[in-house]
């Protein structure tokens, strides 16, 4: 698991806040009060999955986390863990629950086709993180519900939208539509490309703290407050 305090991405059914094991339980909620205090409108009303891994949670503290989401207008929806305290407490709180124990191998699932609607265009919806050394190739669109980790790459005729951190590359466009986006909720891309252009992060860039959509304008890729 990644260093960091929590991690917050997007899935399908919301919001996965993933929480440190080894962390200390009053440090984990105050930075993810203060990380979704950030973007407060831009999470009011989400569905939340927490997954806890291998820590015990007992009730009490489980039912301040549901209590600091309520507060946001969100909801914990459920709760993954391979802890039996964490998933007594979920089940005694009348949470949803599930082992965080995976049988198959994360990079031959969670990947589904996006079906093409009238005057639309189709493309691919993977549901999981791209780690380094995947390659994405679509037709279509290409929307990530995870992160795109450095060494990883996504080529798309239509647009990339990346619900969670762009650290790889990504070309957009990639036949020449000038007119194709790249979004993403946290924007640091070791290339990205729409139709002919280029840019990369500058090394020293601040880490964003809100969305930003990645679109050709005069010429040259412009990147800006997405939302």
């Amino acid at each position: 698991m990644p260093d960091d305090i929590i991690s917050i991405k997007g899935i399908a059914e919301g919001l996965l806040i993933t929480l440190n094991p080894q962390e200390k339980w009053e440090r984990i909620t105050t930075d993810l009060a203060a990380r979704l205090d950030e973007k407060a409108a831009f999470f009011a009303g989400a569905r939340v999955t927490i997954d806890a891994g291998e820590r015990p949670v007992p009730r009490y503290e489980l039912s301040s986390l549901r209590a600091l989401l309520e507060r946001r207008t969100m909801t914990l929806a459920m709760v993954v863990s391979d802890s039996s305290t964490t998933l007594a407490s979920a089940t005694a709180l009348d949470i949803r629950t599930r082992s965080g124990r995976k049988t198959a191998d994360p990079d031959l699932d969670d990947v589904m086709p996006i079906s093409p609607e009238e005057q639309g265009t189709g493309g691919v919806m993977i549901r999981r993180t791209l780690r380094s050394g995947r390659i994405v190739h679509s037709r279509g669109h290409v929307v990530v519900y995870g992160d795109v980790n450095p060494g990883a790459k996504i080529v798309a005729v239509g647009d990339v939208i990346v619900w969670g951190r762009l650290r790889g590359m990504v070309h957009a466009g990639a036949e020449g539509d000038k007119s194709a986006v790249v979004c993403a909720l946290d924007m640091s891309p070791g290339q990205l490309r729409i139709a002919d252009f280029i840019t990369t992060s500058p090394p020293d860039k601040k880490r964003s703290v809100h969305p930003e959509i990645a679109s050709v304008r005069d010429e040259q890729i412009v990147v800006e407050a997405w939302g």
